[in-house]
């Protein structure tokens, strides 16, 4: 009596089941932010056709699954639809009803509420994400340190995972480490470092990181050969930065040293003469600008700034004819230690250059005459202006053509010199290059060669074809 009791039971759900059209229901009606949940339709009918779903409470469709099953009742054939419809729920919501076209009738399916819950830090979880900040409180461009610790426990399956870093607003990304990985008892361990700097004052929130991680937990019903997934999302904690302003005249924050060398300081006339301009410590490199001295007669060229870690470094060309003194270079700080505004500079750098011209001022005197020889001349003037007309016009003609001469030959001379052109200087080629760089790519390429070859150890072959054009294209010499 017992089996028969719940053979009809199953019978009458069965036939409801058999009759009820479409039905909708979901994996899980509870939902922490983050997981994703299966949205099914179970749809009963002859002749069906399926709806159309793209997306469910506005989240997009992640994954799909469908099962068919043929059911004979009385000679009557009947087909049982299993729609999935996987997604991730952002907020809670109510899915609307389902209309489907179920033997030429159209059918709708109930309402389903979803209801998310917001997940804190679970630190008993299998998988921990923790942020470690070096400093809470800062001044504008100061530099710190944002370390992401991510343990995973020791035999914790994952089939798959996607990391969602912090966007950091509000601050600069500075650099960010390769992940280093250490085994301990319990915890697998990934360590991720963060150098940032704050962009501007006020209360600062660095977002908490996500990592979703995917798990198999069993079979999926339809196919016993497909195993089943469920992704589960994990969040750090957020971090909070106090950020204050600069003192007023200041932009640059840090610790900081200065140096300046140069590769010699005795030179020849318009040899080229190479600085080197060193600033280490910590700080926002990123702010300081091109330094570019101004002196007198002197030719200079400066290139860009090189920035590293922890380090920047500018080098200067200067080009004379006589000697010159090489200002000192200065830096005005913040100082985070002292918590004052600190100066630091160079010193002068004296540049000797051999066999230099000394220029000076042209000066004409003149002897006082006297009366006597003033009047005398005069007239003397006078007499050959009237006996020597003739001999001043073949003077005059003369000198004209001596002249044009002298013209026709300088230009001769000026045209070999160019054509004898040293290519093999590449310093001196250096300081020609450098005017047109910024205004063509074939000068830039060579320019870069050169640099190579004059400060490092390793030489680059120049293009003799390209620096032939550049030199016909610019008329250098």
């Amino acid at each position: 009596m017992k089996n028969l009791g719940k053979i009809l039971i199953f019978l009458i759900l069965f036939l409801n089941t058999l009759h009820a059209g479409v039905t909708a229901s979901v994996t899980a009606s509870d939902v922490y932010v983050g997981d994703s949940i299966s949205y099914v339709l179970s749809i009963t009918g002859s002749d069906v056709d399926k709806p159309t779903i793209s997306d469910i409470c506005g989240n997009e469709i992640t994954a799909t699954g469908s099962q068919t099953s043929i059911i004979s009742m009385n000679g009557e054939y009947k087909k049982t639809y299993s729609l999935s419809y996987q997604f991730t729920p952002k907020q809670s919501c109510t899915v609307d009803k389902v209309a489907v076209n179920i033997d030429g009738k159209i059918e709708y399916s109930n309402s389903v509420d979803v209801n998310v819950l917001q997940r804190t830090q679970d630190l008993n979880g299998d998988f921990l994400l923790e942020f470690e900040s070096s400093a809470q409180e800062l001044f504008i461009g100061e530099p710190f340190s944002l370390t992401l610790l991510l343990k995973q426990k020791r035999g914790a399956q994952v089939v798959d995972n996607k990391f969602t870093a912090p966007e950091f607003k509000g601050f600069w990304l500075k650099s960010e480490s390769k992940p280093q990985r250490t085994q301990g008892t319990e915890y697998l361990t990934t360590k991720v470092v963060y150098e940032l700097a704050p962009q501007r004052e006020g209360k600062l929130s660095i977002k908490a990181a996500e990592l979703k991680i995917a798990s198999r937990i069993g079979v999926n019903n339809w196919n016993a050969r497909s195993p089943q997934v469920r992704w589960r999302t994990y969040y750090s904690n957020e971090i909070d930065i106090t950020v204050k302003a600069l003192p007023f005249d200041v932009k640059i924050v840090g610790d900081f040293t200065i140096e300046a060398s140069v590769d010699k300081q005795e030179i020849n006339p318009n040899e080229a003469l190479n600085l080197k301009l060193d600033i280490q410590g910590t700080g926002n490199f990123e702010d300081i600008e091109n330094f570019k001295p101004f002196i007198a007669d002197v030719n200079i060229f400066d290139e860009k700034i090189q920035y590293l870690k922890n380090s920047l470094s500018q080098k200067i060309i200067f080009v004379s004819e006589q000697d010159f003194t090489i200002p000192a270079f200065e830096l005005k700080y913040f100082d985070v230690k002292t918590q004052k505004i600190k100066t630091i500079q160079t010193e002068p750098i004296k540049i000797k250059v051999n066999g230099h011209v000394l220029k000076k001022e042209l000066s004409i005197t003149r002897e006082k005459q006297s009366t006597h020889e003033m009047l005398e001349g005069t007239t003397k003037i006078e007499i050959g202006e009237k006996n020597n007309y003739l001999y001043i016009s073949i003077a005059f003609f003369s000198g004209l053509l001596m002249g044009i001469l002298a013209i026709l030959f300088k230009s001769k001379v000026s045209s070999r010199n160019r054509k004898i052109f040293d290519v093999k200087d590449e310093k001196v080629l250096l300081i020609k290059l450098m005017p047109y760089k910024d205004k063509d790519k074939n000068v830039e390429g060579l320019v870069s060669v050169l640099e190579n070859n004059i400060y490092s150890k390793e030489k680059v072959l120049l293009d003799k074809k390209k620096l032939k054009e550049v030199i016909k294209k610019y008329d250098i010499s």
